[in-house]
């Protein structure tokens, strides 16, 4: 049981370690990808991988050759993670708030509304540069190349996602004349188009349902998230345990048996032993 704790975060390290290689891989990857969404991802994924990387590898040499000095880094690097962790949920959940859209009568699909999302979210995705990429991305994925061969039919009988429900169609309450919007309704009815490269990709309703699908994809994550943070508290603790083993290891006593105030390096340890015996033969 003594050196339990050692070995299990030896060998966890040790997955965490050969995991970050795929890690690292596939953002070296996806910096070739000239998709713009897609070459978003590189910073966050090569920042990911790194540090999995020198946190495993620290854990790790600590645990297994009992290095203080490597576990007090690792330690101290979890605690981070943790708390960094932590910040993230809770921002994202703050920002993720509202939403969920307003159910179409007669319709299966929703649709959504950009009033309906926090301030921190509308203000983000009303930036020109922001939008400018969530646009390429929404234009690159083709979301709408499938609903653009729909017939009316469709529309009251299948459903869409929330990409699809803002972006590719014009709002549901909107009413056209020969191809032109009538007068008083939304902006959004203007800003349609049947042009396969214009859709609605300017209406608000589409800022609304890529917020919708960035709401969606962050609360299925925060069931990872979660799963995450309470893996990597139960290893900060087997750490700690690993801390306090290859300290006692130092100062060569038994375990329940260490007797020295002060705990020095081992070196020091064995000399200072060397030098008292040999100076209680002289006397």
């Amino acid at each position: 049981m003594y050196r339990l704790s050692n070995a299990v975060i030896g060998y966890l390290n040790l997955l965490t370690l050969l995991s970050s290689i795929p890690i690292i891989g596939g953002a070296l990857w996806v910096a070739r990808s000239s998709a713009t969404c897609e070459s978003a991802l590189q910073t966050p994924l090569l920042a990911v991988g790194f540090v999995v990387l020198v946190v495993s590898l620290a854990g790790f040499i600590g645990a297994c050759f009992n290095v203080v000095c490597a576990l007090w880094v690792y330690l101290f690097a979890m605690l981070l993670l943790i708390a960094a962790l932590l910040s993230i949920m809770a921002f994202g959940f703050a920002v993720t708030g509202g939403g969920g859209g307003v159910q179409v009568p007669g319709r299966i699909y929703r649709e959504y509304d950009l009033s309906d999302y926090s301030a921190w979210l509308r203000h983000r995705i009303q930036e020109e540069k922001y939008w400018r990429a969530a646009r390429a991305c929404v234009v690159g994925s083709k979301a709408c190349a499938n609903v653009a061969r729909w017939t009316p039919l469709d529309y009251l009988q299948r459903d869409l996602t929330p990409i699809q429900s803002g972006c590719c169609k014009p709002p549901t309450s909107c009413t056209y004349v020969a191809g032109m919007a009538t007068a008083d309704q939304e902006e959004d009815c203007y800003q349609w188009s049947n042009e396969a490269d214009v859709l609605c990709y300017n209406c608000e309703s589409c800022k609304a349902g890529v917020l919708e699908q960035v709401r969606s994809d962050w609360h299925k994550l925060s069931v990872l998230n979660v799963v995450a943070l309470i893996f990597l508290i139960a290893i900060y603790a087997l750490g700690c345990c690993a801390f306090r083993n290859a300290r006692r290891a130092i100062s060569d006593y038994a375990y329940g048996n260490n007797r020295i105030s002060k705990i020095g390096p081992r070196w020091d340890y064995y000399w200072g032993r060397w030098w008292r015996e040999r100076w209680d033969q002289l006397w």
